[in-house]
């Protein structure tokens, strides 16, 4: 069962990061696109670039930071589900594509946010 807060939380980071790529210059391509390999948490365009973007969403540190959440085994799912959509959706004038790794960290008792975007983390 899904705990319904932490699905809220989790969108919440996917929306933050979404606007920061916009601030960015980037249009995204595609949200939560899944398949039966996996999901696609943003799909982003600038120019000639498509970002595959992991969002990771955490309240504080104490278990780590966000981007630590993203294992092997993740990296590997992340990469196939990629190849699925670009098979299922070609992308014309794309000349790069890249791995990123989005870090929202969310201090409720400061009432803070941080968005981290880490480019070509794999």
């Amino acid at each position: 069962m899904i705990n319904v807060d932490r699905q809220i939380l989790g969108r919440c980071g996917e929306d933050l990061a979404a606007s920061a790529y916009a601030a960015l210059g980037f249009s995204c391509v595609a949200r939560r696109w899944r398949n039966a390999a996996g999901e696609l948490d943003l799909v982003l365009r600038c120019g000639e670039v498509l970002v595959f973007c992991e969002v990771k969403t955490r309240r504080g540190t104490a278990c780590g930071r966000p981007e630590e959440s993203v294992t092997a085994a993740r990296v590997q799912r992340i990469r196939k589900v990629a190849r699925s959509f670009l098979g299922d959706h070609p992308v014309a004038g794309v000349a790069e594509y890249r791995f990123d790794v989005a870090a929202v960290e969310v201090n409720e008792a400061l009432g803070e946010i941080r968005v981290r975007l880490l480019r070509g983390v794999f």
